[in-house]
Order: C-alpha cells, then structure tokens, then sequence
C-alpha cells in the first residue's frame, strides 16, 4: 500500500503500472520514515551529522564542502518554486554533462518535489523530445553551452513551457544562478513520501528502444545502504571517479548519490576520457573507480608507462562484460581485484556482485545484499546448477515502467527478467552468459558472444572487440567479431587466421568467429557499453 503523496501533479502516481504487475520488494532491513526527501538525504541531513565542513564535490577547478553544496542546492531550489513555478510532481528535466552544477540541479529539483529526468549532453532535439513528450516534462534546467537542442526540442513540445539555463562552469554566470545568488540559503523541502517518484530513468544502450523507468525516493538511498555500504564500505575519506554518465543510473548511483550519502567526496569530469581519469586519480588519490573494461585497459597500459594508480582501493566495472584477461592483468598489477557486477536501469543499480574478499575472474559473484537471484527456463522453472538459462532477481528495487509499458514482459512471477542468459555454479556464484539478444545459435550449437569476446581479448593485437551472430543459409547463423586493433597492428588476411587459430586455442573450435571483421571504433553509449544492435542493423 502506498503512502500518501506528496505531489500536487500527481502524473507519476497515476501512470505507475498496475500494482499486481510490480516485482516482489523485499524492503527488509531498509526502514525510513513515511515522510522521507533523498534531497535533503544528501544535504542537509549530511551537515546536521556533521560533515558540513568536508568536501562533497570536486569539478571544474573548485571544491565545494556539504555546507556549500547544501546552500547552493536551497538557493536553486527556491528559484524553482518562487520563480519558476515548479510544483511537487512536475517532471524537471536536467541537460548537462557530469559538473556539480548537474548535481545541484538534480539535488535542489529534488528538494523542491520535483521528479527529475536527467539526460546526457550529447542527445540531439529529436530525442530530448522523446523524453519529453513520453514524461509529460513541464521544465528544462540546461547548461547555457547546450542550450540549441534544448531550445530547438521545447519548440516541438506541447508540453515543456520552460526552459532556463543554467552555467556548468564555476562561474555562476546564467539565469538560474543569477537567480539563486538572491535567495536565502534555507529552503523548507518538500516532504515527500518515501514511495512518492524522485527519479525516472531512460533506459538506453542493447535494445535501442528507451522506456521510462520509475523510482521512489526510498530507492535512491537503498541502492547506497545495500550495495555501498555492504559491498564498497564506503568511507568519508573515500574520493570517487568515473566515467558513467550522472544521466544514467550507473553514474548516478556511483559519482553523486554513493558518496554523498557518507560523508565522502566525488570527483566530476566533463570528459571523462582514460587520461583524464588517470590525471584526477594521481591527482586527487582518488579511491572508488567506476567506468568500463574499455577504460580499465587504457589505464592498465598507464600503468606500464609510469602512472600512480596506487591509491584505488576499488575499481568497479560495470555496462559491459569484464572479460577475464582484464580482471587477471588488474589484479596481477595492483594486487586488488577488479569488482564486476551486473546492474539495470530498472532495478537502478548493481545487484549481483563480487566483493574484496569473494571474487573470481569471469564471474559477476552473488547478490548484494536484499536481493535473490535465480536462473530459470521458459517455463520460468529453476534451472539446474551449470545450465544456461534467463537472470530472474528481485529485492528492495524493481522494474516500474511508466505507463506500465512493456511491463509484463520484466516482470513476471514478482521476479524481475532482465533480459541477460546466466549460468549458477553449485556454489551460488552467477556467470554472464550474453544478453539474450547477444546468444548465438550456430548448427545447433548456442554460443555465448562474450565468451568469444574474452579469446579475442586475450590476444595482444586485440583492443576491442564485439561478436554478433549473423544470418548463414547453411549454420544458421554464424560467429562474426568486430575487431579494433592495438597498437601498430594493421589489418590483413593473415591477421584474420591467427585470431581465428588464437580463438580456437582458447575456447571450443566450433565457437571461433567464422567473420572477423576490422574496424576503427565499436558503437557505445556514453557510458561505454557497446551497442551490438548497431552492428546486427548494419548486416
């Protein structure tokens, strides 16, 4: 049963899927209160514990301590409600790249009621509009340096009746700031309920086609209280850095929410490329890394030219499969594992994962704490130990499609059905297969992409690469990889058979890429996560 709401636009509360189509929640051991704002959570909460003082936010050539953070965020949070009009409910979208500037318009759109859409700079008018038209969004926060899409999409919408900008350097030097510089640094927050929506996440990357996913307040905290806390131990003299977009939930979990609910510092790059991760570690000592393989290999090859990357403790990879060779030469060079794990924008973050202490290579590990996982088949029956099968999860968080669109197909039985095929050994531990769409069926045989991935990878003329099944008239389909070559490495026929011979070698013959294909860059999302359906569309 749902608690009151707080929002006088109450479009979230009315388009939330039909109760009996919702996942089990299993909100045992996450208590909060009725009334219950992550805004404040973040904030203002964080002074009252004491941590006014310490540093919440490092980005374009400043720091900014909770105390700031806290007042910057009321400030922006009354310009919304005085001046803009925002009322509880109404969906605020936010266009940036990850600065502070990102994290206190979320924060202040947050405090003020607002369900926040938070969007990635390079989205062009056509799909902001998408977004727009599917939320109903009434009101657009945007860095004042992207502002032409911004402006070009509200000319195409019914809906979005404001657009302010607001300047994503440090030099406060736009509308809403200029604004905000007038208020008082004490905003009385809306008290939402801890089941009212925060947040909803778009859904991006394999599939091509977004949806909108639906979060409460309550879970922006839990997803920090489980997975943080059980698995990361975050502490406040934690610095965190990564490359995830702060518009996805990946990025948002690990660069905003997790460090700011304990008291630790995140570090926020515009252009989160390997080097100037690499610059911000040695610079800062950072501590928690959050970005993909990809990444992780660049700063490997840092490593062999010189760069101190000594002060991570964790290193977490996510969006795409860590391939084993990644994880092995990681721990080899820093004598710390690599933290795999699988998470999804519906569930919002990680849920199955390796820990410091438990943590094997080609190996997503078990469930963060307040989940349950299990493998099933068609028939949505258990599968035995050591057989492929679909990833069913449930927990404190779970799939709500706006609209409920599409939701019977994630949810089924109160489980949810993320769409990836996994294998569970006798011991409880889970092992990525391939997304469902990514499984190979070849003369019969079922070949998992990412296994051929992780042979090809382990080939030094490898720096990238992304296996697909394509139509054949006589196997069906046949293995076909994408390749990006390292180094010096130029394209030939002869390249061609020693990778096939390479991959042969590693993993059973009849699974070698029958097409090898060279190319200069693979699809991605701005979070990294190859887009294999790109390269099926492209056949």
């Amino acid at each position: 049963m749902l608690q009151p709401s707080a929002h006088t636009d109450t479009f979230t509360r009315d388009n939330l899927p039909a109760f009996d189509s919702w996942p089990d929640l299993l909100l045992g051991g996450f208590d909060y209160p009725d009334r219950l704002n992550a805004g404040v959570a973040l904030t203002d909460a964080m002074v009252a514990q004491g941590f006014g003082d310490r540093t919440a936010l490092i980005g374009n050539g400043r720091r900014r301590t909770y105390k700031e953070l806290a007042d910057w965020t009321n400030r922006l949070a009354h310009v919304l409600v005085d001046d803009l009009g925002v009322r509880p409910g109404n969906r605020v979208l936010i266009r940036s790249a990850n600065n502070p500037a990102m994290v206190a318009c979320w924060l202040a759109a947050t405090k003020a009621g607002a369900v926040v859409v938070n969007t990635m700079p390079m989205l062009r008018a056509g799909e902001l509009a998408k977004y727009v038209e599917k939320a109903e969004i009434t009101h657009a926060l945007c860095d004042t340096r992207l502002m032409d899409e911004m402006t070009a999409c509200a000319k195409m919408s019914d809906h979005l009746n404001t657009v302010v900008g607001f300047d994503g350097t440090a030099n406060h030097d736009a509308e809403l700031d200029r604004l905000a510089l007038e208020k008082p640094v004490g905003f009385e927050a809306v008290e939402t309920s801890q089941d009212d929506v925060a947040l909803i996440g778009f859904t991006s990357g394999s599939t091509g086609n977004p949806k909108a996913t639906l979060h409460f307040h309550r879970d922006l905290l839990i997803v920090a209280d489980g997975y943080a806390r059980e698995v990361l131990k975050v502490q406040p003299d934690d610095i965190f850095v990564g490359s995830p977009p702060l518009a996805f939930t990946f990025g948002l979990g690990g660069l905003a929410i997790f460090p700011l609910r304990f008291g630790a510092a995140a570090t926020l790059l515009e252009a989160a490329t390997p080097p100037n991760m690499i610059e911000i570690i040695e610079k800062y000592k950072a501590t928690v890394c959050f970005t993909a393989p990809t990444a992780y290999r660049a700063m490997l090859r840092a490593m062999d030219e010189g760069a101190d990357l000594s002060s991570l403790r964790a290193a977490v990879s996510a969006g795409e499969t860590l391939p084993a060779p990644v994880y092995d030469e990681w721990k080899a060079k820093t004598g710390k594992p690599m933290l795999d794990g699988i998470g999804a924008t519906e569930m919002l973050h990680i849920f199955i994962t390796n820990r410091f202490e438990d943590h094997k290579p080609a190996c997503t590990g078990k469930p963060v704490v307040g989940y349950q996982a299990r493998v099933i088949g068609p028939d949505g029956a258990e599968v035995a130990p050591g057989e492929v099968g679909q990833l069913a999860v449930r927990g404190p968080t779970g799939c709500r499609y706006l609209r409920g669109e599409r939701q019977d197909e994630y949810v089924r039985d109160g489980w949810n059905i993320t769409g990836d095929a996994f294998v569970m050994d006798g011991d409880g531990y889970f092992r990525f297969a391939a997304r469902s769409d990514d499984m190979i069926i070849s003369a019969g045989y079922n070949i998992a992409g990412p296994e051929v991935e992780a042979a090809l990878l382990a080939h030094d003329a490898v720096a990238e690469c992304a296996v697909i099944g394509v139509p054949d008239d006589d196997r069906g389909q046949i293995v076909e990889a994408h390749v990006v070559l390292g180094g010096d490495e130029a394209p030939s026929k002869a390249l061609v058979k020693l990778l096939q011979d390479h991959v042969k070698a590693m993993i059973a013959p009849y699974k070698y890429p029958r097409s090898i294909i060279f190319a200069k860059a693979l699809p991605k999302t701005e979070s990294g996560k190859i887009q294999r359906f790109r390269l099926r569309d492209a056949e």
